[in-house]
């Protein structure tokens, strides 16, 4: 049952502004994407955002990668190639860290990645949505448009598994609200 007092989902906001409107739909479910990654967080724990429960993968990989792979597909919609950097992030989407990162640090990530994702979609003239795009280093076939969109689908489906991670991780926890692994490398036992 929905709360008739929340806000709309962002595509019932009406048009972002300065989107073109062939892309509006991908720059409303990034701002949707981006609302349900901080939701996907509220109340966890640091511990708990790491936890891979019955080995899936973690609330923190899911919102990490989210802004990782919005990043490299908007790189290739651009017409480039991914960096040194982009690749390395690639295998550390996963990691914790040493402190391991926190709620707000991701939110911050994911919301970065959204509004640099937003900045280029404003500036992606509509005559260029067919042009073509090589992905990864076999270059495979795509276009401006087909990355543009899959950049915001991929981002709204990781937000989503963000979202079921967290829920499975706030009902495992004990009595005292406490999760029963946490503190053990967020590794669920």
């Amino acid at each position: 049952m929905s709360n008739p007092s929340a806000a709309p989902e962002p595509w019932l906001n009406g048009p972002v502004p300065d989107v073109p409107p062939l892309l509006m739909p991908a720059a409303h479910a990034l701002l949707h994407a981006r609302e349900e990654a901080a939701r996907a967080l509220d109340d966890l724990t640091t511990d708990e955002i790491w936890i891979k429960p019955g080995g899936a993968a973690s609330v923190g990989f899911h919102l990490r990668h989210l802004a990782g792979a919005l990043d490299r597909l908007l790189t290739y919609a651009r017409g480039e190639t991914l960096s040194e950097p982009q690749r390395n992030a690639i295998k550390i989407e996963g990691v914790p860290g040493t402190p391991p990162m926190s709620a707000e640090a991701i939110v911050q990530v994911v919301n970065t990645a959204v509004e640099r994702a937003l900045a280029q979609i404003r500036q992606t003239a509509e005559s260029s949505l067919l042009d073509a795009r090589g992905v990864g280093r076999q270059q495979l076939p795509s276009n401006v448009l087909g990355l543009t969109f899959h950049a915001a689908e991929h981002a709204t489906r990781h937000a989503g598994q963000a979202i079921t991670t967290a829920r499975i991780v706030r009902g495992r926890r004990d009595d005292s609200g406490r999760h029963p692994s946490a503190g053990r490398e967020g590794q669920a036992r």
